[in-house]
């Protein structure tokens, strides 16, 4: 279990890094005006992620699991883990629950920061 935990900060940190210098170069590249460093890694990490899932599961090397798709790609973005779930539920047949899962994750989500904003806001008014 402490080598998994490892793994997971250790690819975390490097996908974080890499998130990072994504923005930044988008942001040097485009400037400031729209999100594209984020849209980018949104993008890229849900390709990594279906890229991964299969050849780790092919090539028996799911041991690399928490390192490359929980650590590097969860740091990079998450937004590549909520594809895969995304794409798991439509996969299996359960569509009306994917389009449940992705609707309610953006909308909630999205309430939440907005809410998060407002109070903490309030608080500091």
């Amino acid at each position: 279990m402490i080598w998994t935990l490892i793994q997971v900060a250790l690819g975390g940190a490097i996908g974080s890094s890499l998130r990072y210098l994504s923005n930044v170069g988008a942001m040097r590249w485009f400037g400031p005006n729209f999100p594209y460093g984020t849209i980018f890694v949104n993008i890229l990490g849900s390709f990594a992620m279906g890229v991964l899932v299969v050849f780790l599961a092919h090539k028996g090397g799911n041991r690399f699991a928490p390192l490359l798709m929980t650590g590097v790609l969860g740091g990079f973005t998450t937004f590549s883990a909520f594809s895969l779930d995304s794409f798991t539920l439509w996969q299996r047949g359960d569509n009306l629950v994917a389009l449940g899962y992705v609707l309610g994750s953006v909308v909630l989500s999205f309430s939440a920061l907005i809410a998060g904003v407002y109070l903490t806001r309030e608080v500091f008014a």
